[in-house]
């Protein structure tokens, strides 16, 4: 049936047939069918020769192998379209509007209308088109599909949507041509929009829109006839890739989808993921696929737990490198703000809070409406929620420092203006006295999520011009000193940066009364950040030795050197000075000093026991008698007694060590009460105590501080 009217067109020149005859052929026919023109028209078993098929065997109605009538039927139909296509191949665009025209008469000479017969051509020539050839007869068939859906968009984008799903070749190719046509392009993605918008979930609508969107983007210069629904194509999509990804019936993709594999997708989720891409790349958009990349976005974006990460990601690289498309993609996200489906909400809440970082798109909102949406979501029972609002919040931080920036320079080049600047003041007041109270409120939330979110937010805060460092120093007193030792590396590492932020700050301003709040602060979390200098995650070891650099700085301590050094290598000399110094500046802290390096001698990490019982090793030796009372030093005695039975060889030799360190401390007071079983001799001079080799560090130079070398274990 497929080759047959070209068997024909073959033997008589296409130029020679016009479209009359055929209609006349079909009202000739017509008037022999037995069945009357009002119950539609049904061809006689010879109907066949209606359109002539070289080489075909006749079909018979009777016989086991009859052809259904509705497949035959749109057989018939296909061959007339694809040889009136023919007709008019060599007329351009002209061509396939006369195609439609021609379709029409030559139908409605059989008494039908060619709206009613869509679905009926376009499963025909999903059937023909596999066997026909490539050239000429290919070319009329996807004519015909154009010249159909330039009327009747809905119809044919409906009649192929369940052949796309599972996937077929036939009706891949369909898409494709469409795609490349742009006079009927547009109004087919319209149509797969809805499609794909119209669906809950991953309904097979959905799914079949998303492998024809995937499709239709794939070819060049196809992207250009999103004009004007851009941004509600990429949010559906997006939309889409996080019901996919919640779906029960849809695993996470990052198990089975590789970002290097090359050929067909291998999921629904992998054909979104491919479809995003097309849409950004077309438009001009490859840095942000390229960065979406370098920074595991996809795989993000597809995982059930990791969407909405993904999704800041894609915002923050939109910001960045496709601003051009952020104020229609802000708008359009303003009413998905308070959907009734959950995952739109949550997709559009990621997406509005990642284009916050983009100060001309927030100004698109009064900057006092933002703030009440985003203060508005930390009273939202889900965690997700409040974290993006954490998250908005430590943006509009961010953009008043840009702001200020932006006003220092304006400034340069006009007088001010007394009345604008109070102003200005008074509004950044009322910004800060809204936004505290909820970001340090969050540092006590027991999602990892929303205090690392909180910590960013307060350091943004502090980098903006005249912070409220005086108020943080002693708010941040007793909420950020327990985050130091939180079990979450990222959470650590943000406390310790949040830390030394703070200091860089506070450091002009010491002698204009900060130095209460902020030098408690310091010396409250000096033991927990020399010792997190050992943390086995490098970004809360890098944190904490940026933040001991800026308070050495602002208490001019003199040891930067030291702690840099005691930061890479394996130096008790380096140690050791540090502690002498701390021990000569801050004698009353000592007991405190103590008492915090000694829950540390509990930790579950070996690196952090070893470094604490070296560090008490080095105080208790420093430490004059009169600084530590006999209790603190029984329980010292007590627990290094039972870190000597660690089953790490080097924190049973070092708590070992400063054991004695603390025997000698305690003889030096007199005779001890704990310690009655030692029978020390009269007091002798103290020592150093000499550690072993560190497994953890490598060795550094000995010696080079004027302490004495280590013994070689």
């Amino acid at each position: 049936m497929a080759g047959g009217v070209w068997g024909w067109v073959q033997e008589t020149p296409v130029g020679a047939l016009t479209l009359t005859a055929v209609a006349e052929g079909i009202r000739a026919r017509q008037g022999r069918s037995r069945e009357p023109p009002s119950t539609g028209p049904q061809p006689e078993p010879r109907c066949a020769a209606t359109v002539p098929e070289a080489g075909s065997e006749p079909r018979s109605p009777e016989g086991p192998h009859q052809v259904p009538q509705s497949s035959w039927e749109e057989g018939v139909l296909a061959d007339l379209a694809l040889y009136t296509a023919a007709c008019l191949e060599e007329a351009g665009f002209a061509g396939t509007q006369a195609t439609a025209l021609s379709l029409s008469s030559a139908l409605e000479a059989r008494g039908e209308r060619l709206e009613d017969q869509v679905h009926a051509l376009v499963r025909g020539l999903l059937a023909q088109v596999p066997s026909l050839a490539e050239g000429r007869p290919r070319r009329a068939a996807l004519r015909v599909l154009s010249a159909l859906a330039l009327e009747h968009a809905r119809d044919v984008v409906c009649a192929l949507l369940p052949r796309s799903l599972p996937p077929d070749r036939a009706a891949a190719e369909l898409w494709r041509s469409l795609s490349r046509n742009q006079r009927v392009n547009g109004q087919v993605l319209v149509q797969l929009l809805w499609a794909l918008k119209g669906a809950s979930g991953p309904e097979p609508q959905a799914l079949a829109a998303t492998r024809a969107l995937g499709e239709m983007l794939a070819v060049s210069g196809c992207v250009g006839a999103t004009r004007g629904f851009y941004s509600h194509l990429l949010l559906a999509l997006v939309t889409q890739l996080h019901e996919l990804a919640r779906s029960p019936r849809s695993p996470d993709m990052p198990q089975i989808w590789v970002l290097s594999h090359r050929g067909p997708p291998h999921s629904h989720a992998s054909c979104a993921v491919e479809a995003l891409k097309a849409l950004l790349t077309g438009d001009g958009g490859r840095m942000v696929v390229t960065c979406m990349e370098q920074a595991g976005g996809w795989r993000r974006l597809v995982g059930a737990h990791t969407h909405l990460e993904g999704v800041l990601l894609l915002a923050s690289a939109m910001v960045a490198h496709a601003d051009h498309h952020l104020r229609g993609l802000f708008a359009d996200l303003l009413p998905r703000l308070r959907s009734a489906d959950e995952r739109q909400r949550l997709t559009a809440m990621a997406f509005f809070t990642g284009l916050l970082q983009s100060r001309p798109t927030a100004r698109l909102l009064r900057e006092e409406l933002i703030l009440e949406r985003l203060l508005t979501w930390q009273g939202d029972p889900e965690p997700t929620v409040r974290w993006l609002g954490l998250l908005g919040l430590g943006h509009l931080a961010l953009n008043r420092r840009k702001v200020r920036r932006e006003g220092v320079e304006r400034s340069l080049a006009r007088p001010p203006q007394g009345l604008q600047e109070a102003d200005h003041e008074s509004q950044q007041v009322r910004h800060v006295s809204a936004l505290l109270p909820a970001l340090l409120g969050a540092l006590g939330e027991g999602d990892a999520r929303l205090v690392g979110a909180a910590l960013g937010a307060l350091k943004r805060l502090l980098l903006r011009p005249r912070a409220p460092v005086r108020l943080l120093s002693s708010e941040l007193g007793p909420r950020l000193r327990p985050l130091l030792d939180h079990t979450r590396d990222s959470v650590r590492a943000s406390a310790a940066g949040l830390l030394g932020t703070l200091v860089r700050r506070g450091r002009g301003m010491l002698r204009l009364g900060l130095r209460g709040p902020l030098r408690k602060l310091v010396l409250q979390s000096l033991v927990p950040l020399l010792l997190r200098l050992h943390d086995p995650s490098p970004d809360a070891a890098e944190s904490s030795e940026w933040t001991l650099a800026r308070c050495d700085q602002a208490f001019c301590w003199g040891m930067l050197e030291e702690m840099v050094t005691v930061a890479h290598y394996d130096s008790p000399e380096a140690l050791s000075h540090i502690c002498r110094c701390l021990v000569q500046r801050y004698p009353g802290h000592v007991p405190n000093f103590l008492s915090q390096t000694q829950g540390y001698l509990r930790s579950p990490q070996d690196p952090l026991r070893r470094a604490a019982a070296v560090l008490v090793g080095f105080l208790v030796h420093h430490a004059s008698p009169g600084c530590v009372n006999q209790d603190l030093l029984d329980s010292l005695f007590h627990d290094l007694g039972r870190l000597q039975n660690d089953p790490e060889p080097a924190v049973a030799a070092a708590a070992h060590v400063s054991a004695q360190q603390v025997a000698l401390l305690a003889r030096s007071r007199g005779r001890p009460r704990g310690l009655r079983l030692l029978r020390l001799a009269p007091r002798p001079a103290r020592p150093p105590p000499v550690f072993a080799d560190s497994p953890f560090q490598r060795r550094s130079f000995a010696g080079r501080w004027g302490c004495s070398g280590p013994r070689r274990a």
